[in-house]
């Protein structure tokens, strides 16, 4: 079996940005200004799909959220 990735397995392992910034009580603002000047956010990089969104990966966001290194 391979491992395909499609749009339903990488929308289950990550986030919109609105769900990414209400997690760190931020404004989605926030996060896309921060994105725009350094390319992460709290040492996440989020993917950019081809409509301009960007899908934030939970597996670090979770990480963070623990207390350890993204």
């Amino acid at each position: 079996m391979t491992n395909k990735l499609t749009i339903e397995t990488l929308i289950n392992s990550t986030m919109a940005t609105h769900d990414f910034a209400s997690i760190l009580g931020q404004k989605s603002q926030s996060i896309r200004k921060a994105y725009a000047l350094k390319g992460e956010v709290m040492g996440i990089r989020p993917i950019k799909l081809p409509n301009g969104k960007l899908r934030w990966p939970t597996e670090p966001i979770v990480r963070l959220l623990k207390g350890e290194a993204a």
